[in-house]
């Protein structure tokens, strides 16, 4: 009987798990986490901090779920290190788990920039659930809030705040919101909807100085601008969680290297998720780190299918507004486009050779998937174009 042992149990090493169980009926398979509750949508943290959803409602995979594959689920577990040769890994306790074969899918953590201050009490990033309880803990004295960050998680978490009440002043580096999902026109029209919520936005900023003695009082931009405010949370995006990989002397870039199979530099450890490095690239969203757990747990059990990279998309519901967004938005207008708008929704669509290559649905993603597959898929469905985005 082969032992699996996965290190993470977000999206990635619980897709991971599930598929080593269709292929291997009866082998041992332990999950370790640092995390003290079963596999949870964090995408919904912004939703636990204005008490839309309580804690069990986060909970995607119940204790039923891993008695009724035959899962061990280890919570509360850090792996400190370990021995490939041996096939072990410790725990921070000391313990040695010994395995056959393993997979790394132990996530991110979130990117600080050098911001001076950023040490302070209230002082938050949003990345783990013990997160957002120490967010909701500290905003219950709090009036205003920067968010530093203008994209997907920093404007749904400001969505949140302002749920509580809270007075929200949005700090981007880049010179419009959510530069990776909107162009120029969709990014002008969303920002005009939630100044409309009372956001306030400082664009093409960035923080110098998060200023207070021991706790937050504001912050200084570059530009020399003060915001005053009693948080700050920090929404720069994420970075692979490394030392483990390397402790264990496994090939790394920017993340752990992975091939089509999502194996790793040694044969018997493969990866999945926000902490592989694919073709030079890392992917840090949902749908990415699903696809690469079913590859990594369907390969590492006797499968053979392959990877081919995942077509960037988002979809993103903040202050009532609906917005989808995949693959290349074309903010350079370096492409051909068809463009659909009214005064609440804005559709565009990127063209290259016959080939539908990008998307961006705000105030209406009605047929959002059916272009998101054709992207990924490369079908043409220029036939179809006047009715997929018919408003």
């Amino acid at each position: 009987m082969k032992k699996y042992l996965i290190v993470g149990n977000g999206v990635a090493g619980t897709t991971a798990a599930e598929n080593i169980r269709k292929n291997d009926p009866t082998a041992w398979i332990t999950i370790v986490t640092e995390e003290k509750l079963p596999f949870y949508y964090r995408i919904r943290l912004p939703d636990f901090l204005c008490g839309e959803v309580n804690e069990s409602g986060l909970i995607a995979k119940k204790k039923e779920w891993y008695q009724e594959k035959n899962i061990t689920l280890r919570l509360s577990t850090k792996i400190t290190g370990g021995s490939l040769k041996d096939k072990t890994l410790r725990s921070s306790n000391g313990e040695k788990i010994r395995f056959d074969r393993l997979i790394l899918a132990n996530g991110s953590t979130p990117n600080i920039p050098a911001i001076s201050g950023s040490d302070k009490k209230g002082v938050f990033t949003l990345h783990y659930i013990q997160d957002a309880k120490d967010i909701i803990s500290h905003a219950g004295c709090c009036k205003k809030a920067v968010l530093i960050g203008g994209g997907l998680l920093g404007l749904e978490a400001g969505n949140g705040f302002k749920k509580l009440g809270l007075e929200i002043t949005v700090v981007e580096f880049f010179p419009r919101l959510l530069p990776r999902q909107l162009d120029n026109e969709g990014a002008r029209r969303i920002k005009k909807t939630l100044e409309d919520r009372e956001f306030s936005f400082r664009l093409d900023a960035k923080t110098s100085t998060i200023e207070g003695n021991d706790e937050v009082e504001g912050v200084t931009l570059e530009s020399g601008e003060f915001i005053a405010a009693d948080m700050v949370v920090i929404s720069a995006g994420v970075n692979p969680k490394l030392d483990l990989a390397m402790q264990l002397g496994l090939d790394c870039n920017r993340g752990i290297k992975v091939d089509k199979q999502m194996r790793t530099s040694h044969p018997d450890v493969y990866a999945a998720g926000d902490i592989v490095e694919f073709a030079g690239r890392t992917y840090g969203i949902w749908p990415a780190a699903m696809e690469q757990g079913k590859i990594a747990g369907t390969n590492i059990s006797g499968g053979d299918i392959t990877y081919e990279g995942t077509t960037l998309s988002s979809i993103l519901k903040v202050a009532g507004i609906e917005l989808a967004s995949a693959g290349k938005i074309d903010n350079e207008n370096r492409y051909e486009s068809k463009i659909v708008a009214s005064e609440t929704i804005y559709k565009k669509v990127v063209i290259d050779n016959g080939r539908v290559i990008g998307c961006i649905m705000l105030g209406d993603r009605k047929n959002f998937n059916r272009i998101n597959k054709a992207i990924s898929i490369g079908e043409d469905i220029l036939p179809e174009l006047d009715s997929l985005l018919a408003i």
